[in-house]
């Protein structure tokens, strides 16, 4: 089995909207890392000319190849990414191997099988 990892960087306000969106469309589970920090290409200024970073959250999903399209692009939809700027970014990565995932290997291979 192939996995895909899923780097989802979202405004904490949004996290467990992304997090019940994945779930749904088909992530078995997530990692979230608090108060990371994100920057764009213009910094964004507020009263008095200071600098206004927003808190972030780090979302990681180790998910099945074949699920990581339709995880990838709802995350994306519900985060409303494209929609306007500097509502976050999600991305994906191959993963060469993994460990300690044998216990969700025969569920995800009982719904790849049924959605084949």
């Amino acid at each position: 089995m192939r996995f895909k990892l899923i780097l989802a960087f979202v405004d904490d306000d949004k996290t467990d909207a992304l997090l019940d969106a994945a779930r749904n469309a088909g992530a078995t589970g997530a990692t979230i890392i608090n108060n990371a920090r994100g920057e764009g290409i213009k910094k964004s200024r507020g009263i008095f000319g200071l600098e206004i970073t927003a808190q972030r959250d780090v979302l990681l999903f180790l998910v099945e190849e074949h699920h990581c399209r339709k995880i990838l692009e709802t995350i994306a939809e519900v985060g409303e990414f494209d929609d306007s700027p500097g509502t976050g970014i999600a991305l994906q990565l191959d993963v060469e191997d993994a460990l300690g995932v044998k216990h969700q290997i025969k569920s995800l291979t009982d719904q790849l099988q049924e959605s084949i």
